[in-house]
Parts: structure tokens; sequence; C-alpha cells
């Protein structure tokens, strides 16, 4: 699985040289993606797809997940939130990569399962709550960077204040779950944010109050790629 994921970034060179790419797929390479499905999910765990977690809500595939955490600019020591906590393995992954991680789920279920192996493996950098993510999570802000594994067509403004100066929001965005570009969000001193796209994506939609109907369209077509081209 790590071999695809590296064979696939290799045609774009400079999501391939990222020390932070590598970083995570040296993570994802030795932690167990199996601890953190259903069991009749696991056998499908290291062929990099999209799994079903329950609750119609799913794991997103390793190459995702290690894009998503390279261009969200994570290091050890970086106060992270993620919204849509899933089987936990992202924050797991985020752990292992010794950020702090604030994660919230919507899903009552899956936040206790996810909750349950997180402890289980004995992370203390890790706080999770069960909850509506749409407001972030104020007493643990600013964060250097907030990953949304839920798409919808805009950012939660809430998410946007609590994300500190030189941070970075990493959301997929677009007019439908069809039709989303995976963007990221760079604050700048004076408030305002530059916005780059890993590519297309499709993501399961965002829930509570930050749930947008799907519309006709497409995502903007003139943003730039954050990595010279498309990865995703």
């Amino acid at each position: 699985m790590i071999r695809t994921i590296r064979h696939i970034a290799g045609e774009t060179p400079a999501l391939a040289a990222d020390p932070r790419f590598a970083a995570t797929l040296a993570v994802e390479a030795r932690l167990p993606r199996e601890q953190f499905v259903p069991k009749a999910a696991r056998r499908y765990v290291y062929f990099g797809t999209p799994l079903r977690i329950g609750w119609e809500q799913t794991i997103s595939d390793p190459y995702i997940m290690a894009v998503m955490t390279a261009a969200a600019g994570i290091d050890r020591g970086s106060n992270v939130l993620e919204i849509g906590t899933g089987s936990g393995y992202q924050a797991a992954v985020l752990a292992e990569l010794g950020a702090r991680v604030a994660t919230i789920e919507i899903v009552p279920q899956l936040a206790t399962r996810a909750a349950t192996t997180l402890r289980r493996r004995g992370y203390r950098n890790v706080t999770s709550r069960t909850g509506d993510g749409f407001a972030g999570w104020s007493d643990r802000a600013p964060f250097d960077a907030i990953l949304v594994t839920a798409g919808a067509a805009r950012v939660p403004q809430p998410l946007l204040d609590q994300l500190r100066v030189g941070g970075r929001l990493v959301m997929p965005i677009g007019p439908s779950t069809a039709t989303e570009h995976l963007q990221v969000y760079l604050k700048r001193a004076d408030g305002a944010f530059d916005v780059c796209s890993l590519g297309w994506a499709m993501f399961v939609p965002l829930t509570g109050r930050g749930n947008t109907p799907d519309r006709p369209g497409i995502g903007d077509r003139t943003i730039r790629w954050c990595y010279g081209a498309p990865v995703t």
C-alpha cells in the first residue's frame, strides 16, 4: 500500500519531495489500520481505498490522509483540530507525528468507538468529544492546523476564526459532494486567507450546522494548485 502511494506521489515532484508527506507515510506504514475499522472491513484495509465504518461515514484512503496531513503543515508540537473523528485513524496519525490533537465527532456511536480505540493505544496527546464541529473548540484555540474530513460549500466561520496567523485549514469545498476541491486556507497577518487546491475530491457531506445542500455547478477552476499540479 505504501509503495503504491509513493508511486502515485512520484508523479508530482513537489509532493514527493515534501518531508511532511514522507513523515506521514512513515507513520501510516507502522500504524495498524485494521484496529480502526469494523471487522467486516478489515480484509480491505491495505487496499488503499475508502472504507465504510458505519452510520453513513467512511475512513478516507491513506493517500488522501497523507496529502491532507502534509498540506496542513503539521509538525511535532502543533496544536491541531480535527472535525470528523470518524474511525480515529487520522487522529492517531496526527498523534504519532507528535501533534496535540483535539478531535470532534458528531455521530455519538463513532465518537465512542474512536475514543475507545485511541485510549487503548495509549495516546495522551489526543482529546476527543462528541458534538457538532461547526463551532470548533474555542477553549483549545488558536490552532496551527485544522483538518475537516467532510465537505460543504463553505468553511464554517468559527473554524477560520480559531486558526492562528500562519496556520492552515484543509477542507473539501464545492457546490456538491461530487464537485469539490480539497482546499488549503493559509491565514495571513491581516486576517485574510491565501487559498490553493490539492485537487478534486469527493467526501461525505458535513452534517450539523455546517451542512449545505448540494446544488448544480462545479468548484472554482481558477484556484491555483498547492503543489503546482492536482494531487488528488
